[in-house]
């Protein structure tokens, strides 16, 4: 049966056979069916449909979306505001929040506690981190206020493996002199997909162009850019 069913499927498709060239040809035109849409019709429609879904994940993000991410905080201003996702956040330390905040999309968070009781993440009043955001914190990973952190960028203040190859075979972890805390000053940009290494300080006012890895720390008033990223201008 099964030979059959693919032999008709092979005729149909390749045959130059009358048959199977109309076939063909009424298969294409029954993908290409559009019905017209009025506006009288659609608009109404799509003004329901806008309402119904601004309603749900409104409804979403304050009942449930925030209260989870507030309950992850060890401490969060006034305004504190996500996305219609879920965070993730895994292990546990300190994320203290301040006013104003925004974790848009969906972002992760990770503390690991095996180089430090408590790591701690602090993200300053009206700062924002967008969509697929990345921290990783062994110890301290500080961003000031009114940071514009755009979407894709990690930041991590250890590499979780130790450089040594016997002791990423024996599975030990990083030697303590790898973790070294991270801080963001105020009114930093850092553009899309960027990579923050451990150690690095990125001074105020500064900006961090879209897809630089950033290994050293950055002046302030300063904009950077490539792999590894370096200054390419000063900023009045």
């Amino acid at each position: 049966m099964a030979t059959v069913s693919t032999d008709l499927r092979r005729f149909l498709a390749y045959s130059e056979h009358p048959m199977a060239r109309r076939g063909r040809a009424a298969y294409r035109g029954l993908r290409s069916i559009s019905l017209p849409a009025p506006r009288a019709l659609t608009q109404p429609m799509l003004w329901a449909y806008l309402a119904v879904r601004s309603a749900y994940y409104f409804s979403y993000r304050v009942l449930v979306c925030e209260p989870l991410f507030k309950a992850y905080c060890t401490r969060y201003g006034r305004r504190l505001r996500t996305d219609v996702f879920i965070h993730f956040v895994e292990g546990r330390g300190d994320l203290i929040v301040g006013d104003d905040v925004l974790i848009d999309g969906k972002c992760c968070f990770v503390f690991t506690r095996r180089y430090h009781d408590r790591p701690r993440i602090v993200i300053g009043d009206r700062s924002s981190i967008g969509h697929n955001g990345q921290i990783t914190v062994g110890q301290e990973i500080v961003i000031g206020e009114d940071c514009r952190i755009s979407s894709d960028v990690w930041m991590f203040d250890c590499s979780g493996h130790p450089s040594d190859p016997e002791a990423r075979r024996a599975g030990r972890p990083a030697d303590p002199s790898d973790v070294r805390p991270i801080e963001i000053g105020d009114n930093v940009w850092i553009g899309r997909r960027c990579i923050i290494f451990p150690g690095v300080t990125i001074g105020e006012g500064s900006i961090v162009s879209a897809g630089s890895v950033v290994v050293s720390s950055v002046p302030p008033n300063t904009i950077v850019a490539g792999n590894p990223a370096r200054a390419i201008a000063a900023l009045s």
